[in-house]
């Protein structure tokens, strides 16, 4: 039987170029406590921290210790005494040791084991389960999406999807870039604003060339968007965001039931839109037993609420077209048909469908591809990762904790993974 030892399992996941593993052996004074004593190989020089070049030794620091990954619930440190280097061109410095960035007193493959597990529980818990602090994780997770960004592959990505999100303050919102391909979904870019400007910045972060290959964009009607990616994607095909269209038509529904309900009370007439509201908000395979019944006591009854549901019912069969000419028009006779009904909310609405009609049929032109589903998808991980950020200090964490969670950014690769 083979005779495996700590330092055995250490130099097969975790083997250190130019250094050994010369000893293992429990803290005297901290329990459950394992102190790994590593030294430099015979004849191997020490690398100057300032220029990264080889230089001579001719002393040395006191001991210093770096957290490792845990062992079976043991706490796991790295001992080494650091060589001062006689380098030529930055003079006397602290050696560069291979198992940890700068000063840190952290093992950077610790490092990316604590990123790994920030995904799935918050920061407070990892730093808990781990004994570690919390701006140990937080410099673990930062230091992953800095690596991330740096390395992506922005290669090959043809469809994008733009939304805003709110966040923090009342009137405080984020520009967030996805990219939407069928083979992979990610957030890109966040933009500390809703604004024209804001957006501009995006396409001169990613530059003139990666604009160029962009061919699908996917918007809502927000006029900043639009404006911007006219101008600074031109030949990508514009998409609506077709969950807004539907926001907006269900909002100009609520608005006439609003009206038509105070219109009734003052009249002293029965009040047959009372508690129904998510009836009309709802498609009709969606509606309760309660709902049904009452809806079915509502036929032939001159409401106007009931005549704009029918109206934005009939809508719903527009985006059952496969041809952009037979779409648009429906799309027209709709219109036609909603300018007549005398109900001014949802005129509102069809005046910018109507308005926005080439942008509206490039859905069909994308041949149903893309849509702001995906978009309206993400924005829900979005939340979530918000939510779990809750208490973060700065807007610079809460953006670390969106890339690290829907970024699908690369991560450092090391011998061995430890997740």
């Amino acid at each position: 039987m083979c005779h495996i030892t700590l330092k055995t399992i250490l130099r097969e996941v975790h083997p250190i170029k130019g250094f050994v593993y010369q000893s293992v052996a429990w803290d005297p004074v901290v329990p459950k406590t394992v102190r790994v004593g590593v030294s430099e190989r015979q004849g191997c020089r020490g690398i100057c921290s300032g220029c990264g070049k080889k230089g001579p030794g001719y002393d040395r620091q006191p001991e210093r210790q770096w957290d490792f990954i845990p062992f079976w619930g043991l706490l796991v440190f790295l001992v080494y005494a650091p060589r001062r280097i006689d380098c030529r061109k930055c003079g006397p410095t602290i050696e560069k040791v291979p198992w940890a960035t700068g000063k840190l007193q952290i093992c950077d493959v610790f490092r990316l084991f604590l990123a790994q597990w920030a995904r799935l529980l918050s920061w407070a818990e990892v730093a808990r389960s781990f004994r570690v602090g919390w701006a140990d994780v937080y410099g673990a997770v930062k230091w992953v999406v800095d690596y991330g960004i740096e390395n992506r592959d922005l290669s090959g990505v043809v469809a994008l999807g733009v939304d805003e999100i709110h966040v923090g303050k009342k009137d405080k919102f984020w520009t967030l870039v996805y990219q939407i391909d069928n083979h992979c979904k990610r957030l890109l870019w966040i933009g500390n604003d809703r604004t024209e400007e804001t957006f501009d910045l995006f396409f001169e972060v990613f530059g003139t060339e990666f604009c160029a290959g962009i061919r699908f964009i996917c918007s809502d009607m927000w006029k900043p968007y639009l404006n911007a990616v006219a101008r600074h994607l031109p030949q990508a095909l514009q998409i609506l965001d077709r969950f807004h269209i539907v926001k907006k038509l269900n909002e100009a529904i609520d608005e006439i039931r609003r009206e038509e309900s105070r219109a009734r009370a003052d009249a002293g007439l029965d009040p047959l839109l009372k508690k129904m509201r998510w009836a009309f908000l709802k498609k009709r395979c969606n509606w309760t037993k309660g709902q049904r019944r009452r809806m079915r006591d509502l036929e032939g009854s001159a409401l106007r609420t009931l005549r704009a549901f029918l109206l934005v019912e009939a809508f719903q069969h527009f985006w059952t077209y496969a041809s952009p000419t037979w779409a648009g028009k429906f799309l027209d006779a709709w219109c036609a048909k909603v300018a007549r009904s005398r109900l001014a909310p949802l005129k509102k609405v069809a005046r910018s469908l109507k308005s926005h009609r080439r942008l509206l049929l490039n859905y069909f032109e994308a041949a149903k591809q893309y849509s702001s589903g995906v978009v309206e998808g993400l924005n829900a991980k979005v939340k979530l990762t918000l939510k779990r950020s809750y208490g973060f200090r700065t807007e610079n964490a809460r953006e670390v904790a969106l890339y690290h969670a829907l970024g699908k950014l690369p991560e450092p690769i090391f011998t061995h993974s430890f997740f």
